[in-house]
């Protein structure tokens, strides 16, 4: 079968050489083309898919571990970030037992905000420690492992999980 016969599969193009290479354009005017995929650029994300599942592990464990609810922000936090930390704070489900941990890597801060019922089991001693921890790694470039080893930390502040009466 020839171009231009309708049978299965054969499709009427029309040559049209102001198209650029891969495309063409049918009978009925519709044009199609052939485009290569290429997965996104992820040079303006500051995790791979791997480590975004190591600090999803990270958190989950944390929150496991201690009862408490553990969350990370990674942005900038604006002109009053201890402001902007404690909205984002509130937001959180079950804000009283929530833990959040606020890192603006362009303005060089992290935040830890706790809830009323967290703030018991994890005091800023606790949470300084594992905000100096943190640093040190930012410093050395390493964000992952600084969230990774301050989230660690923050949950054996904590202790364990509250056993219920």
């Amino acid at each position: 079968m020839a171009a231009g016969e309708h049978g299965h599969g054969v499709v009427d193009v029309v040559e049209d050489e102001n198209l650029p290479e891969g495309t063409v354009r049918t009978v009925s005017g519709r044009v199609s083309s052939a485009v290569e995929f290429r997965e996104e650029s992820r040079a303006d994300q500051p995790f791979t898919p791997v480590q975004l599942t190591r600090l999803d592990e990270a958190l989950t464990l944390a929150s496991r571990e201690s009862g408490l609810r553990f969350s990370v922000y990674l942005g900038d936090l604006g002109d009053a970030p201890a402001e902007r930390a404690g909205q984002l704070h509130s937001q959180l489900e079950g804000s009283a037992e929530a833990v959040l941990v606020a890192v603006s890597p362009g303005q060089r801060l992290v935040e830890v905000i706790t809830g009323p019922e967290a703030r018991v089991r994890l005091l800023d001693r606790g949470a300084k420690l594992a905000v100096m921890s943190m640093v040190a790694s930012f410093r050395e470039g390493d964000l992952l492992g600084g969230l990774l080893s301050g989230l660690r930390m923050l949950a054996d502040q904590a202790g364990g999980r509250r056993r219920q009466r």
